[in-house]
């Protein structure tokens, strides 16, 4: 016994945090080479379809993926959870890459056919709904769930970042080489994540003390997962809020901006002045939380952080000046992205890791199926009433999710896991 006494008695070695563990680092840069791909993929697909046809088939090339990938979503989020994730990145990432390649070599062969642009949108959507909920089901089985919230800054400031980098890369290629190049730089970055991927550690379900229950139907694993969102008593608010948050400020903050943009007169250099501000605010949140791994009352700050960005949104189109419209946009990114990290990283650390694929398949389709259904109100009501009016009540409707977290006790009550002592920083 005496061996194992002295065994027991010897100090764990230092955890890392998360921006120096290897295989979070290797997860991460897969995922970005594949939003970067995304990004780049989609300006050749809209400069594709420009060549192609006029502006209304353009709008129906790139709205014909969003069809397969709302309806399959949950879908997505079922198969996440019954087989291992990473096999689904793996699987969806191929899958984008052959068929990106293989649109690459017939544009170099021919002229872009309207009909090919469509089916690749429809195909690139359906894989893509597989790919998005295994992304959210994959932080809980390759980090410690303490770690879980730098995962999720890490995760935001990659989007942030493949955001700003992809369409400047897609445009260089697309000028030195045309659509075709474009497409193939595209299927490349996807291709870069696929060795990334093999060397990523998993985690079973049980080192998180889960237990996965045993599979039934695929709609009964959808009911089930559906019944568990609801019933969870910070999920459901959470996930709640955040899809009043989507609906409220996502088509008031695209589609409304440019329009508001266009009736100050303050052109293109003042629109792109506002959306970088947005982006720039929305990448220190990310950053701040990557950092730090903690912020403290995370649910009160989840709250008034959307409170903050609800109120912004209502005010700005009431700014007479561009440069207090930038500072307002800064607010706004700042705010709407801690409100957006805290969501998703009380989500994580709450959520049993055998629902996270449907979990966050449920969080994805009211971001990538709902929301932009509110695109084509937000223009309408803007052309009928102006944008003014149009962003108070949008604004006012976003609040809506405020009240639902702060009306929820485990909201306001809930914390993020604090950095547990072994975790060397």
């Amino acid at each position: 016994m005496a061996p194992l006494e002295i065994q027991t008695a010897l100090p764990q070695p230092a955890r890392k945090p998360a921006y120096c563990d290897g295989n979070v680092l290797r997860w991460l840069t897969a995922y970005t080479a594949s939003l970067i791909g995304d990004s780049v993929y989609f300006v050749a697909l809209a400069w594709s379809a420009q060549k192609a046809a006029g502006p209304t088939e353009v709008g129906l090339v790139m709205a014909a993926g969003a069809l397969p990938r709302a309806l399959l979503m949950l879908g997505g989020g079922v198969l996440a959870d019954r087989i291992d994730p990473r096999r689904v990145i793996l699987g969806s990432d191929a899958l984008r890459c052959l068929l990106i390649l293989s649109v690459a070599a017939v544009i170099a062969l021919s002229a872009p056919a309207l009909w090919i642009l469509v089916a690749v949108a429809l195909v690139f959507g359906a894989v893509d709904a597989l790919f998005v909920p295994a992304i959210g089901a994959l932080p809980a089985r390759i980090t410690i769930s303490d770690q879980l919230a730098r995962v999720t800054g890490m995760r935001s400031l990659s989007m942030r970042l493949s955001q700003i980098a992809g369409p400047p890369i897609g445009g260089l290629a697309m000028g030195l080489g045309g659509p075709a190049a474009a497409f193939t730089v595209a299927g490349l970055l996807f291709a870069l994540s696929l060795p990334l991927l093999l060397t990523i550690r998993m985690q079973p379900l049980g080192e998180h003390g889960q237990q996965q229950a045993e599979p039934g139907t695929a709609w009964k694993d959808l009911l089930d997962g559906l019944r568990y969102i609801r019933r969870h008593r910070l999920i459901g608010p959470l996930v709640a809020a955040g899809a009043i948050c989507e609906l409220g400020l996502t088509g008031t903050l695209s589609v409304g901006m440019v329009l508001l943009n266009a009736e100050r007169g303050w052109g293109p250099s003042g629109y792109g002045w506002i959306v970088s501000s947005f982006g720039a605010g929305a990448a220190v949140s990310a950053a701040l939380l990557a950092i730090t791994g903690w912020l403290p009352r995370a649910g009160l700050l989840l709250a008034g952080t959307l409170f903050v960005g609800c109120t912004g949104a209502a005010t700005i189109a009431l700014v007479p000046t561009l440069w207090i419209t930038v500072v307002l946009a800064a607010v706004i990114g700042l705010s709407a992205g801690v409100f957006g990290s805290l969501d998703n990283a009380l989500i994580q650390t709450a959520a049993d890791p055998a629902y996270l694929g449907r979990v966050t398949s449920v969080v994805m389709l009211t971001m990538a199926g709902l929301a932009p259904l509110s695109y084509p109100l937000v223009g309408a009501a803007i052309g009928a009433w102006g944008a003014a009016p149009v962003f108070v009540g949008c604004g006012i409707f976003a609040s809506l999710g405020v009240v639902i977290a702060l009306a929820s006790g485990a909201v306001r009550r809930a914390e993020l896991p604090r950095q547990r002592p072994g975790v060397s920083t």
